[in-house]
């Protein structure tokens, strides 16, 4: 199969990667020269602009930092000469970016009038997911004559879940990402009240792990280094997604809050804490050094 991947940052580069290994031929664009350099080196084919990379392809992925890059990127300048425009009709576009659910629905509606077929597709599993092909996706499309069918997800993760029509996908993802901000908060209040205790943190974590305390943020994206060989914290907490990252997924959560009419404290806490965090010296850790800057704001709490 030829499929285009569009943003080659932390979780594009690990899935493009994988598509290649699983015999895709793979065409990329990003931005970044750095990206498309390990790009090419890993056998992908490096286009010239995005428009390129989907000309003949049989699926484009997209993933990207915000709602506004994903419109942006599918019109182009003149509103017709984006990746819609220059990819051949009846593509399957997949847009795995965490964006809001009516940008999700405008993009869908965008690749429909051009004569494609688009769904909202984001994923879950963090760069150690993307990297591994262990991702989850959340697939929201529908639609007259809308059928599901697995797109080449069998390469990138383990489970491809069908959510409902076009936005669905994003809900369960904002849902997901909400609680997930919750659960590294928790972890991370837990494992400093133990240190703080006298308790040797691996010791904390063998028994959590293994406890009904237990969630993802702990046996895989464990803040206690040394751990999880593959977490973050045990490599200097290099960033799979920072603060500002979780604080933008929080933000669609809190806009998602308003239409609902429904307002989740602990979400609302929760974007405030990673808010605080981006605007730290912490900010360039990864989401799980939120264990660093709630022990450093107790320590110089007035």
């Amino acid at each position: 199969m030829k499929v285009a991947v569009i943003g080659l940052g932390h979780m594009g580069m690990g899935m493009a990667r994988n598509l290649v290994k699983a015999g895709h031929s793979v065409s990329v664009f990003d931005l970044s020269s750095d990206a498309m350099e390990a790009a090419g080196k890993a056998g992908m084919a490096t286009a010239a602009s995005g428009q390129v990379a989907v000309a003949d392809v049989d699926v484009v992925i997209t993933v990207l930092p915000e709602g506004r890059h994903v419109l942006s990127a599918y019109r182009g300048a003149r509103g017709d000469d984006g990746l819609l425009g220059a990819a051949k009709k009846g593509t399957l576009f997949m847009d795995c970016s965490t964006i809001g659910v009516d940008e999700a629905r405008e993009a869908a509606a965008l690749a429909g009038q051009a004569g494609h077929r688009g769904m909202d597709a984001p994923i879950s599993g963090g760069m150690v997911g993307a990297d591994a092909g262990t991702l989850t996706f959340m697939i929201g499309g529908g639609g007259a004559g809308f059928k599901f069918r697995k797109p080449p997800t069998h390469a990138l993760g383990s489970h491809a879940v069908y959510c409902g029509g076009h936005g669905a996908g994003l809900i369960a993802k904002i849902c997901n990402n909400m609680l997930l901000s919750i659960n590294q908060i928790g972890a991370a209040e837990a494992f400093n009240l133990g240190t703080k205790l006298g308790m040797d943190p691996r010791k904390l974590f063998e028994v959590i792990s293994i406890s009904t305390g237990q969630s993802w943020s702990v046996t895989t994206n464990s803040p206690v280094p040394g751990t999880v060989a593959s977490a973050p914290s045990s490599h200097d907490f290099k960033p799979g997604a920072t603060p500002h990252t979780l604080a933008k997924d929080l933000g669609l959560a809190a806009k998602a809050m308003e239409i609902a009419r429904y307002h989740c404290e602990l979400g609302t806490q929760a974007r405030e804490l990673y808010q605080q965090m981006s605007e730290s010296d912490f900010a360039e850790q990864d989401f799980s050094g939120i264990i660093n800057y709630l022990a450093w704001a107790s320590d110089n709490r007035k």
